[in-house]
């Protein structure tokens, strides 16, 4: 009798996930809204504008609004010039970029933010299968040499059933990166 495992990502034969990533995605989106609910007034109208802002609406009212302005201002359209040199145009240009950027930079700081969080949910995950993987080594290792099986006595496993210290693993990768920036 072949039983499915629940853990199992593939979709089943009707075309749906496990119940277990189901349930997980479901966990996921709703952690998001639950974030993006708690968000301040302030970061509400940052993210807001600077949607806007990437949008090809935004392009577009840009390309009428600075052609007319061009267009008005060079006497194409054979309208009397208010800003014959520009300079107001190129003003007024400035002074909104400096307000989108400050918006975007708004955005990208809380959004680094949650890759922070959930870099750091990755890597406790990683450390805790790490730690269930090393156990399980250590049983089927145990349960291997009970059955006499030669394989149980490779050395590369002595090196698995070893503990993975996360600071000597951080000390490591910082000591060959300074390494490397001297060479």
């Amino acid at each position: 009798m072949k039983t499915e495992s629940p853990i199992a990502t593939a979709p089943d034969k009707s075309g749906r996930m496990a119940g277990v990533v189901e349930r997980n995605i479901k966990a996921l989106l709703e952690r998001k809204k639950q974030e993006d609910e708690r968000r301040s007034t302030q970061n509400r109208i940052a993210d807001g504008i600077t949607r806007f802002v990437g949008s090809m609406t935004f392009v577009y009212i840009h390309i009428v609004f600075f052609g007319v302005w061009i267009l008005w201002n060079t006497g194409v359209l054979g309208l009397e010039p208010f800003d014959p040199s520009l300079v107001v145009l190129a003003m007024e240009a400035s002074v909104e970029a400096i307000f989108l950027s400050t918006f975007v930079l708004i955005s990208q700081n809380r959004m680094s933010a949650q890759a922070d969080k959930r870099a750091e949910l990755d890597l406790q995950v990683s450390l805790l299968t790490e730690h269930e993987v090393t156990s399980l080594i250590k049983m089927v290792r145990a349960i291997a040499q009970k059955m006499d099986i030669r394989e149980s006595d490779n050395p590369e496993i002595d090196e698995l059933e070893k503990n993975v210290a996360p600071e000597k693993v951080m000390d490591t990768m910082e000591e060959h990166q300074e390494e490397i920036e001297k060479s």
